[in-house]
C-alpha cells in the first residue's frame, strides 16, 4: 500500500467519528425547542415552540424581583395550554409558603381581591392559579395603578410584592396576535 493512502487509512476512524458525529447532532439540533420574547414595559410576551413539535405556547408574564436582589421571588403569568382553552392567572412563589392560606391578587381597597388555588410545590417554587374570565381581564387590562401579590410564609407572615400593570395592555394584544 502506497505511504499516502496508509496515513489516509490511519485518519479514517477519526474521520467516521466526526462525520458519524455531525451526522447524529443535526437532527438533535433541529429538534433544540424554539423561544422568542417581546418585552412591554414591565411585561414579558414569551413564545415557545417546544421541540419536535409544531404548537407554540405563549404567555405574558412579569417576574417580581426586590431591589438589591438577584432572582425574581415571584412570577405572573397568563396564558392558555392550548388556543381553544380558556386563559389562566398563574403565580409562582417561594416554597417557603404557608399552604393553609391561598395566595391572593389584590387591587386596591375597593375591589375584591382575586384568589388563586395552590397547585403544587416543587424545589423550584409554589403555584397556584385562577381562571380569568374576561370582565377581570377587562379590570386589569385597564389598570394604571399597581397591585399587590399577597400570601403567607411558612411562619405566617404577611407578604406582599408590587405587581405593575405597566405595558400589561400592549402585552395582552400582542398575546392574542401569537
Amino acid at each position: 500500500m502506497p505511504r499516502t493512502l496508509r496515513r489516509l487509512d490511519r485518519l479514517r476512524p477519526a474521520c467516521l467519528l466526526v462525520l458519524g458525529t455531525a451526522v447524529l447532532a443535526g437532527p438533535a439540533l433541529a429538534q433544540a425547542p424554539s423561544r422568542t420574547t417581546a418585552t412591554y414595559d414591565d411585561w414579558t410576551v414569551r413564545c415557545e415552540t417546544p421541540a419536535g413539535s409544531q404548537q407554540k405556547t405563549c404567555e405574558v408574564f412579569q417576574a417580581q424581583q426586590p431591589q438589591g436582589q438577584t432572582s425574581p421571588v415571584s412570577q405572573v403569568a397568563i396564558g392558555r395550554a392550548a388556543k381553544t382553552d380558556p386563559l389562566k392567572l398563574v403565580v409562582q412563589i417561594p416554597v417557603n409558603v404557608w399552604l393553609a392560606t391561598a395566595p391572593r391578587l389584590v387591587w386596591d381597597d375597593k375591589q375584591p381581591p382575586v384568589a388563586l388555588g395552590f397547585k403544587r410545590c416543587v424545589p423550584g417554587g409554589c403555584f397556584a392559579d385562577a381562571d380569568l374570565p374576561d370582565d377581570l381581564l377587562r379590570r386589569m387590562r385597564g389598570r394604571t395603578d399597581p397591585g399587590r401579590l399577597e400570601y403567607k410564609d411558612a411562619l405566617q407572615r404577611d407578604v406582599g410584592i408590587p405587581l405593575s400593570f405597566k405595558g400589561f395592555g400592549a402585552a395582552l394584544e400582542a398575546l392574542a396576535k401569537q
